[in-house]
């Protein structure tokens, strides 16, 4: 594990090419992130991550998805969860908590179930940011609420059942994404709101949470920091430890999002300078995973440590 670098991956398409292969030999990355683009069958998607845990000679090697149902589904394929969104879920959670129990933990059983059958063993949910009115879309019903409490609450459950299930979570997006007026994906997000707001009810709701992994938001909070994101801030990251409380390993959002206004290399190594212990790579984009690659160090004795944790609950 130790020459491992602190970096996630994506890879290209539903089979990895002989330069892919020789990458993750030479880079070794932390883990590797799947994605629509590499998933067509069960049987092809299950022979693809045992390929990646072949280089790696580790069955446990972490292998990301990004499933949480509703709009952001990468398993239509085989499971439509289109109407399963994080609002109707805490919709359900409001009317009938006992009803919402059910349905939720056999929402996070078949995904679970799936996510095995495919070799995937982390998933990044729960989404803990915020329903706000007159904010980006981006969020919107993939949130469980407006109320931080029931949000937090359901945050819970959602960790707890994964854990049960042996599927890993990642928290996201945190500090929190909610207030955010423009797709981070396509520009950089501005909030204005005060420090003492945004810590009673955005950033509540990452509070005190089981997961053994965050990930950050591509958003300027400008009454913390007026110039960087919470990926490239050390004022944000030094919030989300000292005050948030979140004790473990820090991942960034894509790394090649718009919301980040530097360059693949610069955004790269700023998020490691910020406080981040892991950097995310989505597209796939080969020049892009060499710069990436190149600006990670080795995983720190902290992300070692956790990640012996993290296999604990995968076997």
């Amino acid at each position: 594990m130790n020459r491992k670098r602190s970096f996630i991956t994506g890879i290209k398409s539903v089979t990895l090419s002989k330069k892919e292969k020789n990458f993750l030999k030479k880079y070794r990355p932390w883990g590797v992130i799947l994605f629509s683009r590499n998933i067509k069958t069960i049987l092809q998607t299950k022979k693809l991550t045992n390929e990646i845990r072949k280089i790696f000679k580790d069955k446990k090697y972490p292998i990301l998805i990004d499933q949480e149902g509703g709009r952001v589904d990468r398993l239509k394929k085989f499971l439509s969860s289109e109407t399963l969104t994080g609002k109707y879920f805490g919709k359900l959670y409001s009317k009938n908590k006992r009803d919402f129990n059910h349905r939720y933990k056999t929402f996070i059983d078949q995904t679970s179930n799936l996510l095995k059958l495919i070799g995937v063993n982390i998933n990044t949910v729960p989404v803990l940011d915020l329903s706000i009115r007159q904010s980006s879309n981006i969020i919107g019903d993939r949130s469980f609420s407006n109320k931080p409490k029931i949000v937090s609450k359901i945050g819970n459950f959602c960790i707890k059942n994964f854990h049960k299930n042996n599927i890993i979570t990642v928290m996201k997006h945190i500090p929190g994404h909610g207030l955010a007026r423009v797709d981070s994906h396509k520009k950089t997000p501005n909030v204005y709101a005060k420090y003492s707001t945004l810590i009673k009810k955005d950033f509540s709701t990452f509070k005190n949470k089981d997961t053994f992994l965050a990930m950050t938001a591509h958003i300027i909070y400008k009454d913390i920091d007026y110039t960087e994101t919470a990926t490239h801030s050390k004022k944000v990251i030094k919030v989300i430890r000292d005050k948030i409380g979140f004790r473990n390993i820090l991942m960034s959002d894509d790394i090649s999002m718009r919301g980040l206004k530097y360059s693949i290399k610069q955004n790269t190594k700023k998020a490691f300078t910020a406080g981040c212990n892991l950097v995310l790579h989505c597209n796939g984009n080969f020049k892009e995973m060499v710069i990436v690659a190149d600006n990670s160090p080795l995983l720190s004795k902290f992300v070692i440590n956790k990640t012996s944790q993290i296999y604990k609950i995968l076997s």
